[in-house]
Parts: C-alpha cells; structure tokens; sequence
C-alpha cells in the first residue's frame, strides 16, 4: 500500500493533481447548483410579474 500512495517517487504531483481537481469538480457543482437557484427564482419572479398584468384590477 505504501508503494502506491508514493505512486513510484511522483507522489508529491499526482495526489496534489487529484485534489485540485476535486476542488475544481466540486467549485463546478456548486455554481451550477447555485445558478440553478438563481435562475429558478428569477423566473419565478416573471411569471408571477406576467400573471399579475394579466389579471384585470378589482379596486373597489
């Protein structure tokens, strides 16, 4: 096991590739999720603002 962790003397470049690239991978699925919200939210904004033009005005 210990052969492979030191990856044959590379070790000090590959775990430190692995992990940037988690880091990058997770940064990427959390601004989609986070773009999701933000989209979501604003069309929910629209479709609330159109359905309230569409509806007539009952002022008394």
């Amino acid at each position: 096991m210990g052969r492979f962790l030191a990856m044959g003397g590379y070790a000090a470049y590959v775990w430190p590739a692995y992990a940037v690239f988690f880091l990058v991978l997770g940064a990427d699925v959390l601004a989609t999720a986070l773009r999701r919200r933000r989209v979501l939210r604003e069309l929910a904004g629209r479709m609330a603002r159109q359905a309230a033009r569409r509806q007539p005005d009952v002022s008394p």
